[in-house]
């Protein structure tokens, strides 16, 4: 069973017709976070996928197991959705817990952070998003240079 391809199939029906904050299709969004996560880990992949599936459409996480997606890449998921009830410091405590999920939040603040997509937010969108993604990088013990080097591999 292909699961970064049913990952990719399911991804694109949830997303479809959404768009970014720089006003582009969303999936493509998720395609680069999957291309930036570690090439050898296919789960990363699938989770990196499916990160704001739960979060930005109806599926659930039952719905994702019955389509054949690994545990651990609903579990990801699931620490990647962001909950109302849940304060800032217990989601990225979360996790930062569990590697797969580190692993895409990683990737998705490369994306977040390229120069490129910044560039097209306006001053004050660009320095809100700035100063959040600076306290994302630091709850998950990383930092801005984290991100380039994914854009740099993934480029390669």
């Amino acid at each position: 069973m292909d699961h970064i391809a049913i990952a990719d199939s399911i991804a694109a029906a949830a997303h479809a017709g959404q768009l970014d904050k720089a006003g582009l299709p969303y999936l493509g969004h998720v395609r680069r976070v999957a291309a930036y996560v570690d090439p050898a880990n296919a789960e990363a992949a699938v989770a990196a996928l499916l990160h704001d599936v739960i979060e930005d459409s109806g599926i659930t996480a039952a719905q994702l197991a019955e389509q054949g997606i690994p545990a651990s890449a609903i579990d990801a998921v699931e620490r990647l959705t962001r909950r109302d009830h849940v304060p800032p410091d217990d989601y990225y405590r979360r996790i930062r817990e569990h590697p797969i999920a580190r692993e895409v939040k990683l990737a998705d603040l490369a994306d977040n952070t390229d120069p490129e997509r910044m560039a097209n937010l306006s001053d004050a969108d660009r320095a809100r998003l700035t100063s959040k993604y600076a306290h994302a990088y630091r709850a998950l013990g990383a930092d801005f240079g984290d991100g380039a080097e994914r854009r740099a591999r993934a480029n390669r």
